[in-house]
């Protein structure tokens, strides 16, 4: 697989709306599985696709506890807030207090095309917020106070 290198703040990608994937093709399971290895590759938790240059809804993540890839994925339900630090690959160096929802419903499409349903909270459904926000073309220091370099 391959390891493809990280976008960081000020590329203009980062700030675009990702695409939609229409179909699962070799191309999105390729997609998938080098996103899998960039992201353990760089010690993060996550990984969205437009953060190593690839304008699709398509996110992966792993917080020890697995590893989970969703296609457009969409928050269908959330409940509560709680505020936590966060960084990010693409903005290294730099960590703020951002608020987010303590628990989500995401669903989405797997590698095999099914549909997918994740009800997550804590730390999980604050990694899938802030991956999902990059499919926005938005950054975690859009949302954060408190940006401090670490």
């Amino acid at each position: 697989m391959a390891i493809y290198n990280v976008l960081k703040d000020g590329d203009d990608l980062l700030r675009r709306k990702a695409r939609p994937v229409t179909t699962i093709t070799p191309n999105i399971i390729k997609l998938l599985d080098n996103m899998k290895d960039t992201m353990y590759y760089y010690q993060g938790v996550g990984l969205a696709a437009p953060q190593i240059g690839v304008s699709k809804r398509v996110i992966v993540l792993d917080i020890g506890e697995g590893l989970i890839e969703v296609i457009n994925p969409e928050i269908v339900e959330s409940e509560g807030l709680e505020q936590d630090t966060e960084g990010c690959l693409s903005v290294p160096g730099v960590a703020g207090e951002v608020s987010r929802y303590t628990c989500v419903t995401v669903k989405g499409l797997n590698r095999l095309g099914e549909e997918v349903c994740h009800q997550v909270n804590g730390f999980l459904a604050r990694v899938f917020q802030h991956e999902i926000d990059h499919l926005e073309g938005v950054l975690f220091t859009d949302k954060a106070g408190n940006l401090r370099k670490v």
